[in-house]
């Protein structure tokens, strides 16, 4: 079964409300799906945002290099899986988004070619999950009628935004997490606070006995030590999340012990594959895994969910939102989304029908 063609598409959809973070304010999705067609009528799908702020990738850089890799890929048999992935894995540096989209793509292919869902031909059976949802920064007011709204959907995980100030972002939390007592709360920094900005603000929670499940890249990505110095001195676990776009970094960071958590981003890591090793590697070092998103669609968020499956012993907790913010999916097919809940089905690969895009 070989390969004739790959296009791309731009897909647009507006949120139900601006997502706003210490990195970045965005009113609406846009992200690229890349269709692989095959001699047989198989149909792959891949999807990825471009997040330059976090992956450095922008839609023309990424139409452009999927447009380099193509010729690579045209007339390869999808039978040859690990020669695909390993084509893609290493015809352009970097690019882990795109990396992550032509992937989701073949696992997509190769799991239809199979007849299995791709979460079965990953090796896994788990099929119903529950995830987070993400409150946008923004001022208290605001934050806590967002949270009350979110709960009054179902949700008992929030995942907060914070980094506008120390003084404000200690408000913040403290605002959620006493209004919200029953309810578990997740915190993400977004890289804005300095190891010991990221102290005094849980060391004044852990006074109020305010203990959040997890603090999330308080620090800057590549500031490993800091991490290591902020979990060494506070009872809150610490996940790693912009500080680990591969499977070598997740053994650096895990030797060093500078982390509890890992986080685990498709579009960081480049795909399935990879995203599948550094579930491992964390498997070994007795390290839970979550699986997150960038602001993306349906489609990669349905791979992410299926990566859950495969590794559900490592991968304890979802922040798979994306799709629940969005005013309207325009992926038919994939994984079934209601609020917190999210089911995966029997139709092969990741049961991707269409794409409905409105603009």
């Amino acid at each position: 079964m070989k390969i004739v063609d790959i296009k791309t598409q731009i897909v647009k959809a507006p949120l139900k409300k601006p997502f706003k973070t210490a990195l970045r304010r965005v009113d609406s999705l846009e992200d690229i799906v890349v269709t692989i067609y095959t001699e047989s009528g198989l149909i792959g799908y891949g999807e990825g945002g471009a997040t330059a702020v976090i992956t450095g990738d922008i839609i023309s850089g990424m139409v452009g290099a999927i447009e380099y890799i193509k010729p690579m890929l045209i007339g390869k048999s999808i039978e040859d899986f690990n020669s695909l992935l390993y084509i893609v894995a290493n015809s352009i540096v970097h690019n882990s988004t795109v990396k992550s989209m032509l992937e989701i793509a073949l696992y997509d292919l190769k799991a239809q070619s199979l007849k299995l869902p791709l979460y079965r031909f990953l090796g896994g059976t788990k099929t119903s999950f529950t995830t987070d949802i993400t409150i946008s920064l923004n001022g208290i007011d605001e934050m806590l009628q967002e949270s009350q709204e979110a709960i009054d959907l179902g949700y008992n995980i929030l995942k907060i935004k914070v980094g506008k100030s120390i003084s404000k972002d200690f408000e913040i939390i403290k605002s959620i997490a006493q209004t919200f007592p029953d309810i578990t709360l997740r915190v993400d920094a977004n890289q804005a606070w300095s190891p010991k900005e990221t102290l005094y603000i849980l060391r004044k929670l852990e006074r109020l006995d305010i203990y959040p499940e997890l603090i999330e890249q308080p620090v800057k990505a590549n500031d490993f030590r800091g991490m290591k110095y902020i979990r060494d001195r506070s009872i809150i676990p610490l996940l790693a999340d912009e500080a680990l776009f591969s499977p070598k970094q997740a053994i650096e960071i895990l030797e060093l012990g500078a982390c509890d958590y890992i986080n685990i981003k498709l579009a960081k890591c480049g795909g399935v594959s990879n995203g599948l090793k550094i579930a491992d590697i964390a498997e070994l070092y007795g390290v839970k895994c979550m699986i997150g998103c960038m602001l993306e669609g349906a489609v990669s968020i349905s791979a992410g969910v299926h990566l859950a499956s495969a590794r559900e012993r490592t991968i304890t907790m979802l922040d798979l939102d994306g799709v629940n913010l969005l005013a309207y999916n325009p992926i038919i097919g994939g994984a079934e989304f209601n609020n917190s809940k999210i089911e995966l089905n029997s139709s092969y690969g990741l049961g991707i029908s269409e794409i409905k895009d409105k603009n």
